[in-house]
């Protein structure tokens, strides 16, 4: 459903919601939060592609000849914002196997809370493709900018970025540097403490990704 932010919007649908409440219990163990973010990925997948043109192809069922639909156009690519990007890209590709996989290696300073880019790595000819950015917090926003202005130097078709959580302060950083870019979440969250953590939030996903914490 739409939210109050123009550029995002909220999947509110009841398996979602509850999945992201297992998430967010800090006694979740590694494992389950893993199985959980993939579940919810492939759910929130099926809103980021809602507009995917279609084109119709002649075919035979059993019983007679048909105009059925068929995806038009060239491949998705999915992009992940390293390294808890990771977590989202693996349910999105349960949904769609066939997309193209770019990597964008991001960390955020703890000082300045600005993103640093490591590794940059995604297909080439972005033109005429869906691109589908992928990161489960949408903070401060700047890593979530740092990857659409590098992805969009290779013009691509259109861009989209998908995360599990977002806040109010993240969504307006992200509409003023790109108002082109619609946002999918699962939840709009309150507010960002002092050290940049969505509260309340869920910690810090790549930790509980990888169970590095």
């Amino acid at each position: 459903m739409p939210s109050t932010f123009s550029n995002c919007t909220v999947v509110d649908h009841p398996l979602v919601q509850h999945k992201l409440t297992l998430m967010r219990r800090r006694e979740t163990s590694t494992a389950s939060f893993r199985a959980l973010l993939r579940e919810i990925s492939m759910l929130l997948a099926y809103e980021a592609t809602r507009d995917m043109k279609l084109r119709d192809e002649t075919i035979h069922t059993p019983l007679c000849e048909m105009q059925a639909p068929l995806l038009d156009g060239k491949k998705v690519v999915l992009v992940a914002v390293l390294r808890a990007g990771l977590g989202i890209l693996d349910g999105m590709l349960e949904l769609i196997p066939s997309a193209r996989v770019g990597h964008v290696g991001l960390y955020r300073d703890p000082a300045t809370l600005q993103p640093v880019e490591y590794y940059y790595k995604v297909p080439e000819q972005l033109e005429d493709r869906s691109v589908i950015v992928c990161d489960p917090m949408l903070a401060t926003g700047n890593s979530a900018i740092a990857a659409l202005d590098r992805i969009k130097q290779s013009r691509p078709g259109s861009l989209r970025f998908v995360c599990l959580l977002a806040c109010p302060e993240g969504l307006a950083n992200l509409a003023k540097h790109h108002p082109d870019v619609q946002v999918v979440t699962a939840a709009i969250d309150e507010r960002l403490n002092d050290h940049g953590y969505i509260v309340p939030g869920l910690g810090d996903a790549g930790d509980r990704l990888f169970g590095t914490k």
